[in-house]
């Protein structure tokens, strides 16, 4: 008799707070991820993006395939890359990583 009216006082009891507090954790992990890992993305992006749209004629880069070469020729989306005396081939703009150091490429 004691225990069923415990119950029932308990299942029936305001739990607001308590449904705010469990809330808590959740919406913290949330703001971490932002600024741990969403906003350094987005930061690194945007460097790239400018990174790629200042590329110029006798630029040094790397690519993502691990090319290293002189930019030769720049188009929209398209770059040339001679990677070598006479061996020149065309990707994308964005398939750069890196924009090396004038004299690094011989």
């Amino acid at each position: 008799m004691f225990i069923s009216s415990a119950y029932a006082q308990a299942a029936s009891g305001g739990d607001a707070p308590s449904t705010m507090l469990s809330l808590l954790p959740l919406v913290l992990m949330f703001v971490v991820l932002y600024f741990v890992m969403i906003r350094p993305q987005m930061k690194r992006q945007k460097e790239h993006k400018a990174m790629v749209e200042a590329l110029a004629k006798g630029d040094e880069v790397v690519t993502a395939g691990g090319f290293l070469g002189k930019v030769s020729k720049i188009g929209e989306t398209y770059i040339g890359v001679e990677l070598a005396d006479g061996v020149e081939v065309q990707m994308q703009r964005t398939a750069v990583i890196q924009v090396l150091p004038k004299g690094t490429v011989k």
